[in-house]
């Protein structure tokens, strides 16, 4: 069984119990920034959002977080610098 999502950050594994608890934690970013995010994986998990000029669907986790994070910076929100990869 695999667990791994590439919007996720990092997973924690909770050993006090008889079989280990698994517990995912998603990226954190300042609070509008943060709301855009969830807003934009919402509308990407029910296929209504859309990249720029193409207007294609979006199906890729991290493509809707940069879509997020984009829309956040546009609105002046403390976001954190996009990387250079």
């Amino acid at each position: 069984m695999s667990f791994y999502k590439p919007y996720y950050t990092c997973i924690v594994i909770i050993k006090d119990y008889k079989q280990p608890l698994i517990h995912i934690v998603m990226a954190k970013y300042a609070g509008k920034a943060q709301e855009k995010v969830e807003e934009t994986m919402h509308e990407m998990k029910q296929g209504k959002l859309k990249s720029g000029k193409s207007g294609k669907k979006v199906t890729n986790p991290k493509q809707a977080v940069a879509i997020g994070l984009s829309e956040a910076r546009k609105e002046g929100a403390k976001v954190p610098k996009k990387s250079s990869k």
